[in-house]
Parts: C-alpha cells; sequence; structure tokens
C-alpha cells in the first residue's frame, strides 16, 4: 500500500507536468495555426472518428467539457467552416459535430507542430527535473 503523502506529490509532479505541457501546445498551436488547445483536441476527435463525425455530448466527454462549453467550442468551429452540424437521422434531436474538409486539412498542418512541440516539451521538463523524466520513461515503457 502507498503511503498517502507520497500518493499526493506524485500527482502534484504530474499536475505540474500537465501545466507545463499544456501551457507550451496551447501558445504553439495559437500562434502557428490560430487553435486553441481545446480545438485542436476536438479536430483530432473528429478525424479519428467512424464517418468523421460525432454527437455532440460524445465529443464533450472526450474533451472533457460541459456541454455549454462544447457548444461554445462547435460554435467557434462552424464559424471558421472547420466543421458543420447534422442532425442524427434516428434521432431528431441528436446532433452531430462533422469535420469538414478545411478543418481536416488544418488538423494535419497543425498535428506536426503539436507533436513536435509535445515531444520537445517532454524533453525540457525532462532534463529539468529528474522525478518528471522518471514519470514519464515509466509511462513511455507502460504505453
Amino acid at each position: 500500500m502507498a503511503k498517502t503523502g507520497a500518493d499526493a506529490q506524485l500527482w502534484n509532479r504530474m499536475l505540474i507536468l500537465h501545466a507545463q505541457v499544456e501551457s507550451r501546445l496551447a501558445t504553439v498551436l495559437q500562434r502557428r495555426h490560430g487553435l486553441g488547445l481545446s480545438e485542436y483536441r476536438a479536430l483530432s476527435f473528429l478525424d479519428q472518428a467512424p464517418d468523421s463525425e460525432l454527437r455532440m455530448q460524445e465529443l464533450a466527454d472526450k474533451l472533457g467539457l460541459n456541454q455549454s462549453s462544447v457548444t461554445r467550442l462547435v460554435g467557434r468551429l462552424n464559424a471558421a467552416d472547420l466543421t458543420y452540424r447534422d442532425l442524427c437521422p434516428d434521432d431528431k434531436r441528436g446532433v452531430y459535430t462533422v469535420l469538414a474538409d478545411p478543418g481536416r486539412e488544418r488538423y494535419r498542418a497543425a498535428r506536426t507542430t503539436y507533436e513536435e512541440a509535445l515531444a520537445a516539451a517532454f524533453a525540457e521538463i525532462a532534463d529539468g527535473d529528474p522525478a518528471l523524466a522518471a514519470i514519464l520513461a515509466a509511462a513511455r515503457a507502460a504505453g
């Protein structure tokens, strides 16, 4: 059984890692591609989904957002012509968000930037903090 204090310390280190990486990713995606991090992730989930579409609630769940936040997010993506709305044929109350071709192109252009920034952030953080380096190494070995 792990010690409570050790678990809390581990969790705090993971939160630091998360915050540092998220900040770097958000900055580079906005600067180079005009996308927020949630927008990028929404496009990513849509790109990976069957038929490039997800129900709004599925997208909210994947992004960890509430219904109101995902509605605003999808509104921005729709306004930029990166996605569009479609009604569910089986349930007219169901609304899908569908990835449009310009959204797929924007996501794929941003994906390389995202992956490079993620690798650079991991490397920089690992160089500066041996404990976080160990966490990253363990996660990579498990994955």
